[in-house]
C-alpha cells in the first residue's frame, strides 16, 4: 500500500479552506473543544479510509458528542499513564523524562490512532499494534519525522494565521497513514 506523500499531507486542510474555520471554535471553551476533538477523531477515521482529499463538514453536535464520549473513555489510560511516570519519577527524574518522550514518540501516538478507529476504552490498551512499529520501524521514524517537519511548518504559518488550524487537523495525518498501511484488523 503506498504511502502518504509529505505534499498532499501539506496541501490538505487548504484544499477545503471553509474547514479551517472550524478551529474557531476553540475559542468556546468546553462545549467547542469537544466539538473539535470530535471533528479531529472523523478526520483521522477518515485518513484510516485513505481520504485524504479535503477536510469534512462538521457536524457540532455529534462531534461535540463524539468528543466528550471519547474524553470519558481515555481518562483511564490518562491516570495510568499519569500513575507509572509518577513512579518512576520517584525512582528517577530524569528516567521518567526519557520514557516519557519515547512514550510520546514511539507508544502514545500509534495506541491514540487505534483509540480514535476502534473508540473503546481497551483500544488504548491493546500493545499488539505496537508489533507494526517494530516490524517497520524505519517507515515509523520516517513518519514521525514527517510528522514533526509538517508541524513545524504549519507552526511557522501561524504567523499568517493559516497555520493553527491546518496543524490541528493534520497532526495525525501520517500516524494515521502507517496504522492503515500496517496495522492489521
Amino acid at each position: 500500500m503506498e504511502s502518504l506523500s509529505f505534499g498532499k499531507a501539506f496541501k490538505y486542510p487548504f484544499n477545503r479552506l471553509k474547514g479551517m474555520l472550524n478551529a474557531l471554535w476553540i475559542l468556546l471553551p468546553i462545549f467547542g473543544w469537544f466539538a473539535l476533538m470530535g471533528y479531529t477523531i472523523r478526520i483521522v477515521n477518515e485518513f484510516l479510509e485513505g481520504k485524504f482529499e479535503q477536510l469534512p463538514t462538521m457536524q457540532f453536535g455529534s462531534d461535540m458528542k463524539l468528543g466528550f464520549m471519547m474524553f470519558l473513555k481515555a481518562l483511564p489510560f490518562a491516570i495510568v499513564y499519569m500513575i507509572v511516570l509518577g513512579v518512576v519519577g520517584i525512582i528517577s527524574y530524569d528516567l521518567s523524562q526519557i520514557m516519557n518522550f519515547l512514550f510520546s514518540c514511539f507508544v502514545i501516538p500509534l495506541l491514540g490512532v487505534n483509540f480514535m478507529k476502534k473508540q473503546t476504552v481497551e483500544a488504548y490498551f491493546e500493545f499488539g499494534v505496537l508489533t507494526a512499529m517494530k516490524e517497520n520501524l524505519g517507515d515509523y521514524i520516517v513518519m514521525i519525522l514527517k510528522t514533526y517537519a509538517l508541524a513545524i511548518i504549519f507552526g511557522l504559518m501561524i504567523l499568517v494565521l493559516v497555520g493553527f488550524p491546518a496543524l490541528m487537523f493534520t497532526s495525525s495525518i501520517f500516524i494515521a497513514d502507517f496504522y492503515r498501511r500496517y496495522v492489521k484488523g
